[in-house]
């Protein structure tokens, strides 16, 4: 168990803003505060250093794009690449506008009154400014939490690479994001979200992310159907060298994601940091033994498979349970994903790229192993485990089963209307025709290969 030495206990809020007191301003530098000076909004209550970790927090978690976008893009034929990776750089774009537009005060204004969305008071952003949420600028808040929201509906594409229309996906994680992605945000983490209150802990995303993508993607996944000549033909990675790639990425910018939860930089931070870097590391080790048992050839892309599976479990736990914790989360991880993309088969969906198999399945295993793990001696704001609290653990874990489970039953639900609305109004799938061609010429008029 680590305990966080000697400093002052770790701040945690679950990511929900902090109300601040008001400051005692002069006339002038009130009037001046009207005109939105920058060098004088509220400076006082900002901590640098925990603003110098946020910035980089934020950036850490814009890079995993791009990083999601080579993982994805090396899995698929040379034909397609250039199509999956739309999705994420598209997303990038498109998310970043909703949630200024409508998306952040759906998630994080002020509470409607029943816990389930926020309000219109944020509307473009209205009132995030320069003034301290917390310890650190309500604006930068904001941007830490849009990266989040830009990379939700990116996983999902995994699910469907190959056949979708691009422009049925792109109306689809608009709508997704805001009838989905930002309810669950708010329920989550708002101070006065629904799950929240009930006593439920994802630290950087378990239910919000993961579980919600990766229960999205498989609907998706069925009502899209099959890849044309799947479970027929071969359909090897064209490059594991780009997914390589993509795959160090993501390691690197997960520690911005859940480490960067903390929202301050300090022991917990630092604590995250370390629960991230060993469940990845652990999920690596088992994948690759259990492939190498079961196939007698570990694969690099057992063992990539291995470490995102293991940052997915831990994500919901990162900030509430020891190193040691970890490891074990990180081990069952990655055996437990490493079947979980084996099911496809036996059910008949084809879930190209296995984002139900292991954001689903993973997020679904870390928000559980989170109700047995977690530690008031790491994270005095959150509550003990069954490991650690013995009576009072079962309660948290009863709440992470009906965290999971309403958040699984709500995201299935939503993304079989909208992609029904979609399918009916102008189709997910692409023509047989486009499909054998490739979606990279017929959709969008380029090739990342030259013959």
């Amino acid at each position: 168990m680590c305990a966080l030495g000697n400093e002052e206990p770790p701040r945690f809020s679950f990511k929900q803003p902090l109300k601040t007191e008001l400051l005692m301003i002069r006339p002038l530098g009130f009037l001046l505060g009207l005109l939105w000076v920058p060098s004088l909004a509220f400076a006082g209550e900002i901590d640098k250093a925990d603003t110098a970790w946020m910035l980089i927090s934020t950036a850490l978690v814009m890079f995993m794009v791009p990083g999601l976008a080579l993982f994805y893009g090396g899995l698929v034929r040379s034909k397609n690449v250039l199509s999956v990776v739309m999705h994420s750089v598209f997303a990038m774009g498109i998310i970043s506008l909703q949630w200024y537009l409508l998306g952040y005060t759906l998630a994080w204004g002020p509470d409607t009154g029943y816990g389930f969305i926020g309000g219109l008071d944020h509307l473009f952003l209205q009132g995030v400014d320069q003034e301290a949420n917390g310890s650190i600028p309500a604006v930068l808040f904001m941007m830490f939490q849009g990266m989040f929201a830009i990379i939700t509906p990116a996983i999902i594409g995994g699910a469907v690479v190959e056949r979708i229309k691009f422009s049925s996906f792109a109306w689809f994680m608009v709508i997704w994001s805001t009838l989905v992605y930002d309810p669950l945000c708010h329920m989550v983490w708002h101070a006065d979200g629904f799950l929240l209150k009930r006593g439920g802990l994802d630290f950087a995303g378990g239910t919000v992310v993961h579980i919600s993508s990766g229960i999205s993607a498989l609907v998706l996944a069925y009502l899209v159907g099959k890849r044309k000549g799947y479970g027929r033909l071969p359909m090897p990675p064209h490059n594991l060298l780009l997914t390589l790639v993509g795959a160090g990425m993501l390691w690197f910018g997960w520690f911005g994601f859940n480490a960067g939860s903390a929202l301050a930089s300090g022991g917990l931070a630092a604590n995250a940091l370390v629960t991230t870097h060993l469940s990845a590391a652990a999920g690596l080790f088992s994948w690759s033994i259990a492939e190498w048992f079961m196939l007698k050839k570990p694969s690099l892309l057992g063992a990539l498979s291995g470490m995102l599976a293991g940052l997915v479990a831990i994500t919901p736990g990162a900030g509430f349970v020891s190193p040691s914790a970890a490891i074990l989360i990180g081990l069952l991880g990655g055996l437990v994903c490493f079947g979980g993309v084996r099911i496809k088969s036996r059910f008949g969906f084809d879930d190209s790229l296995d984002a139900f198999g292991v954001h689903g399945v993973g997020g679904i295993f870390g928000a559980l192993a989170t109700g047995i793990f977690a530690s008031t001696l790491i994270n005095p704001a959150g509550a003990d485990g069954v490991f650690s609290g013995l009576a009072s653990g079962w309660h948290l874990l009863s709440e992470q089963v009906i965290a999971i489970g309403i958040t699984t039953v709500y995201a299935a639900v939503m993304t079989f209307v909208i992609a029904k609305g979609i399918d009916l109004a102008m189709g997910l799938k692409v023509t047989e025709d486009v499909e054998t061609q490739g979606l990279d010429a017929q959709l969008h008029g380029e090739t990342a290969y030259q013959n």
